[in-house]
């Protein structure tokens, strides 16, 4: 996909509610998405410096889709290792909330090089956002044991590193 470029003076920027509630949704039920504007990315096949410049928003996040992939063929757990490091979870995960109820879930991540238990601590911190299994409407996705998509948006820290390549090593 080619990089998107919206007209000056327009963000993209939706509130955790939008990403599950209305993008992600329709993404896993394969409903139309009025603006084509969230790639779909396998994360966990790139280090997080080498993600395509798609949508590259001011306050230097990136929003994907990316499938979700199983640490082991008849599991639930995810497997979030890359070639040189791993996402590992932190904290708690949230519920994400639409009209009172919820809709899905969000879990924070940060990016760490090497493997674990060693792995060193890197800026890269990144969100996932899963959809509630009730939420799904399409039969195939609603069986399914791991949602088959999640959406991401991806960040770097500080906020005042330049966009270049070489500054995210």
């Amino acid at each position: 996909m080619a990089p998107v470029s919206l007209p000056p003076g327009f963000r993209f920027h939706p509130t955790d509610e939008e990403l599950v509630a209305y993008y992600l949704k329709r993404k896993i039920n394969a409903q139309k998405i009025e603006l084509e504007i969230i790639p779909e990315v396998d994360l966990y096949k790139c280090e997080p410096w080498d993600l395509p410049g798609t949508l590259i928003t001011p306050d230097m996040e990136w929003y994907f889709f990316s499938p979700r992939d199983r640490k082991y063929p008849n599991g639930s757990r995810t497997n979030r290792a890359t070639k040189s490091g791993y996402w590992k979870a932190t904290g708690k995960d949230r519920k994400v909330n639409s009209q009172m109820r919820s809709v899905g879930m969000k879990k924070t991540l940060v990016y760490y090089r090497g493997r674990a238990p060693h792995g060193s601590r890197t800026d890269w911190v990144m969100h996932e956002y899963r959809l509630d299994e009730r939420e799904c409407d399409s039969p195939a996705a609603s069986g399914l044991q791991v949602p088959p998509h999640a959406a991401f948006i991806v960040r770097t820290r500080p906020l005042s590193l330049s966009l270049s390549s070489s500054s995210f090593h």
